[in-house]
């Protein structure tokens, strides 16, 4: 009886540690895995995204991303902010990143603008049928860290 409470308990150990693990990894990583496939619109030719299978488990998780704020000029919203996990110079809109390296964030509570690497912490949706907006999103988020 008592071996089995052990196995028991490790087992609930381990699956305990797998998750934490999974709120603590680099979210970046796992949506980098990400690779598109040419769709037609009314406008011509769009490049929608095909997830990777970690990404899609993601989905709907509450996750961690650092990274830092796009100040895109006079469009600064405090609770409505985009993410990049490049710095300004490398970002998808102003270097070589590419759109996996960026995300929209719905904090709760409105942030000031800071150049500085913040994190936050928020339900991430996966966005592949509008185009007017980000393939990441993070929804519900908060500011963690600064």
């Amino acid at each position: 009886m008592m071996k089995k409470l052990g196995f028991v308990f490790v087992g609930l150990f381990l699956c305990y540690s797998a998750t934490s693990f999974a709120q603590e990894k680099n979210v970046w990583r796992s949506l980098s895995e990400v690779s598109y496939k040419i769709s037609e619109d009314q406008f011509g030719e769009l490049y929608v995204p095909v997830f990777s299978d970690e990404s899609k488990k993601l989905e709907g998780t509450v996750v961690e991303a650092d990274g830092y704020i796009i100040p895109f000029e006079g469009m600064f919203k405090p609770e409505h902010i985009i993410l990049s996990s490049l710095p300004l110079a490398e970002c998808f809109f102003c270097g070589s990143g590419g759109p996996e390296t960026v995300m929209e964030v719905m904090l709760t509570d409105p942030i000031k603008y800071t150049s500085k690497r913040v994190k936050v912490r928020g339900k991430l949706v996966l966005n592949g049928n509008d185009p007017e907006k980000l393939m990441y999103i993070l929804k519900d988020a908060k500011l963690i860290s600064e």
